[in-house]
């Protein structure tokens, strides 16, 4: 039995798809149904049913057993993590789109001074790497929205934010004060690729807010934020973000709208769980520290306090780490 089979199981049965759990791993679907396959036959037992695809009761007992398995090698590996010392190996920040607002550079820059010696990157994720991106071990950390919905990843609440939306600067909505989800049902939003976590597809499109109905859909496909821009900006669809969004990309051609009825919304910090690099547990401490203190002001918007953000990020020199 191997690890990389053991992998392809749990993807398949996370992503409801061989499709999907095959761009997840970076793999085929061919060699995806191969592990299964080969699995089953090590083990004796059909894990699952292919149509509809589903867990037979011998894939429910084993799927804990697997997690149990991967988490163990994840244990394994993160037991001599603090023996490479900060010099030896990159710490890697994800970031999707904007991050948390303001936060997030502010984040970055005391993490710096509280580890001098770390070797930080930034690293832009996609909306297709809302989860893989720290599962796979691309990043250490992400700035991703909404909290993923992996028992793998822990995430810490940076801002709560308003919804809004962008629309085309000539469209029929760009003057418009508010608007409602209803109104939003009825406009292209832009798509996004198959393999996109289903928790985001949901944040995006506000399913669970609209009971899982299923609005219009533009003629573009975007995995980043300037995809959906130039799609807005083109007059071929809108796209749906928090408040804070507006703030970091002013677009020619494009107008924010606040949705009146969208529930609100979190941006996060996400990490492996159990995740045993101190400098992993630093980053988190010191996101914790500074979203207690600024998260109310970045969610409220610079604009709406300019004196209290500026000082409060002037202020960030004095931080223990």
């Amino acid at each position: 039995m191997e690890l990389r089979e053991l992998a392809s199981f749990l993807a398949v049965v996370e992503e409801g798809q061989f499709a999907r759990a095959a761009a997840r791993l970076f793999l085929s679907p061919p060699a995806v149904t191969a592990h299964v396959q080969r699995l089953e036959r090590e083990l004796g037992v059909r894990l699952l049913e292919r149509s509809p695809l589903r867990l037979t009761e011998a894939g429910e007992r084993f799927v804990p057993h697997a997690r149990a398995a991967l988490a163990a090698v994840d244990a394994a590996t993160g037991a001599v993590a603090d023996l490479r010392g900060d010099d030896d190996g990159a710490f890697r920040v994800g970031v999707m789109g904007h991050g948390s607002a303001e936060l997030t550079p502010a984040i970055v820059r005391a993490f710096r001074r509280a580890r001098p010696a770390a070797r930080l990157t930034i690293m832009p994720l996609d909306f297709t790497e809302h989860v893989s991106a720290l599962v796979e071990r691309k990043v250490d950390v992400a700035f991703v929205r909404p909290a993923p919905d992996n028992d793998r990843i822990v995430s810490d609440v940076l801002t709560t934010e308003p919804r809004i939306v962008g629309v085309p600067a000539d469209g029929p909505f760009a003057e418009a004060g508010a608007l409602r989800l209803a109104d939003v049902l009825d406009l292209p939003i832009v798509a996004v690729p198959d393999v996109t976590p289903s928790v985001f597809t949901d944040y995006l499109y506000f399913t669970p807010a609209v009971n899982g109905e299923r609005g219009r859909r533009g003629p573009d496909v975007a995995r980043t934020p300037h995809d959906v821009m130039l799609s807005i900006a083109a007059g071929r669809g809108v796209g749906s973000a928090l408040r804070s969004f507006a703030r970091f990309y002013p677009w020619p051609g494009v107008r924010y709208v606040p949705i009146l009825d969208a529930p609100w919304d979190s941006s996060v910090l996400a990490t492996r769980r159990g995740d045993p690099d101190p400098r992993v547990a630093a980053f988190r401490a010191i996101a914790a520290a500074l979203a207690r203190d600024l998260g109310p002001l970045v969610a409220a918007g610079p604009g709406d306090h300019p004196e209290l953000v500026r000082g409060a990020l002037g202020g960030l020199d004095s931080l223990e780490p």
